[in-house]
């Protein structure tokens, strides 16, 4: 793979100097019109050490307009990284549209280390491979470019350039102990990079990969590159978006029959007596396990969906009536901020992931993408459809990393919710809830029940698996996810 590149190319100072005023021009012109167009572009550069990574990421903070770029180097692992999945901190630098962001090995830097230094085997490696693929895919077809670089300079090359480095009073801090460790395994680091390149170079996100040894060469190759991906990009955007889009196209007119929801006993009952004896007893519990999965670090999402008054808030408050409030966040998830629709939808849900031993509630979630989102036509078809198997990629990373999840749908009938409709017309304190859009949404009931049919089927998984609510009486509600949750805290916590 690396025999192209082994080679060394030579760009001359006069060749450089002749091109290198159109094409900084260039570079700024399709900057210029990824604003327009608001589509973010990631730069990712990684190489083999001393391959000029730093004087790339330089040139472009140079070229480019710095107010509308970022630059990205991660190095050790943060305590308040190192308590949320790997991809958090990456999807925390993500630029909003139309921005640029470059990264310093991005999110390879971890996984070519790990494997190098015999933290993980093959196994692990082809496994953090694939969520890099499912990381980059997302993101592209969320509509941003992902251009990458691979610096490469053959063995000879590299402890060449190392010894000069080294003897150079001006230079000689840049040669690192660790660099001098990674030329002795310079062959076990290629092989490694060899099979991480071939296994993500993918139609979507292709690697280029470039000689390092002389620097206006690089320099030269990496921007027509930039240019010409970004152009190509911009073109393909315009015809994609030239296509008019209808807002009905998102949702079938398909009438509810049989289904999951159709099937549950909304009959179900329980006496305040009761209701108040197992309140107590499972409000205890949740204390004591909440107190225990701090202690342990284990760290506990909660997400609730529902009809409008199927009591999702009622339940919380009960839920956290028994636990500390330093502890938990509840997030109210509503219409996206300007911050939030400026990037991936995914965005604003990683951002607010628990660290260990805290507990964050959503009070509706990342699933309005395939309910609201698709009903009312904010969301392409294409958009929703490829949104089932994001969300069950997104909830197998939070559960590989140990967060306890669970997942509820509290489930009314239409006579039920309009009961209560008319209970917060008349209370005073209550009336703030109740708007002229819920009852607009009951008009299209048959259409989000066939979507929340599709959602639990499609989303119902091993490790993430849906909880159905019969909350029509909530006293039996209450009590069911409260008990749901005991039994998730016994388990999880051994």
């Amino acid at each position: 793979m690396f025999e192209v590149a082994d080679l060394k190319n030579k760009v001359t100072k006069l060749e450089y100097e002749a091109e290198i005023s159109l094409i900084r021009e260039q570079l700024l012109d399709v900057q210029q019109k990824l604003e327009t167009a608001a589509i973010p572009v990631l730069i990712l550069i990684a190489g083999v050490d001393s391959s000029g990574k730093g004087d790339l990421i330089a040139k472009l903070n140079e070229w480019f307009d710095p107010r509308f770029m970022s630059t990205h180097a991660f190095g050790y692992v943060s305590d308040e990284e190192r308590e949320r999945p790997n991809h958090w901190r990456y999807w925390m630098s993500l630029p909003p549209r139309g921005r640029i962001a470059n990264y310093a090995m991005g999110w390879y830097g971890q996984v070519l280390s790990d494997r190098l230094n015999g933290r993980i085997g093959k196994g692990k490696l082809e496994k953090e491979l694939s969520h890099i693929n499912k990381l980059e895919k997302e993101l592209t077809d969320d509509g941003a470019l992902i251009i990458k670089f691979w610096l490469h300079l053959s063995k000879e090359q590299q402890r060449k350039l190392v010894a000069k480095l080294e003897k150079n009073p001006e230079t000689c801090w840049r040669v690192t102990n660790a660099e001098k460790r990674h030329l002795k395994l310079y062959d076990k680091f290629v092989c490694i990079c060899e099979q991480v390149i071939r296994y993500t170079s993918t139609p979507e996100s292709p690697w280029l990969i470039i000689n390092g040894l002389d620097s206006n060469y690089r320099r030269l190759t990496s921007a027509k590159h930039i240019i010409e991906r970004i152009s190509l990009h911009l073109e393909l955007h315009q015809n994609i978006t030239s296509i008019p889009i209808s807002a009905g196209e998102s949702i079938a007119n398909v009438k509810s029959g049989v289904s999951l929801l159709s099937s549950l006993d909304l009959t179900k009952k329980l006496e305040k007596s009761d209701y108040q004896e197992k309140l107590a007893l499972y409000q205890g519990k949740i204390s004591q396990f909440s107190h225990k999965a701090r202690q342990s670090k284990k760290s506990t999402l909660l997400l609730f969906e529902g009809w409008d008054a199927a009591g999702k808030g009622g339940v919380i408050r009960r839920i956290t009536h028994a636990m500390d409030a330093r502890n938990y966040r509840v997030i109210p998830i509503a219409a996206p901020t300007d911050e939030e629709k400026a990037r991936h939808y995914l965005w604003r849900f990683w951002r607010h992931l628990p660290r260990d031993g805290k507990v964050t509630i959503y009070d509706r979630s990342w699933y309005g993408r395939v309910l609201v989102e698709r009903v009312e036509g904010f969301a392409t078809t294409a958009q929703w459809m490829r949104a089932y198997s994001e969300i069950n990629d997104f909830e197998e990373e939070l559960t590989e990393h140990g967060i306890i999840l669970l997942k509820f749908w509290m489930h009314i009938d239409r006579d039920e919710q309009l009961r209560r409709f008319k209970i917060r017309e008349d209370t005073a304190y209550k009336r703030y809830k109740i708007t002229t859009e819920d009852f607009r949404n009951r008009e299209k009931w048959e259409l989000y029940e066939s979507a929340v049919n599709e959602m639990i089927t499609r989303t119902s998984t091993e490790y993430a698996p849906w909880n159905l609510v019969e909350a029509n009486d909530k006293y039996f509600a209450r009590i069911k996810v409260l008990s749901e949750l005991c039994k998730a805290y016994a388990k999880g916590l051994g």
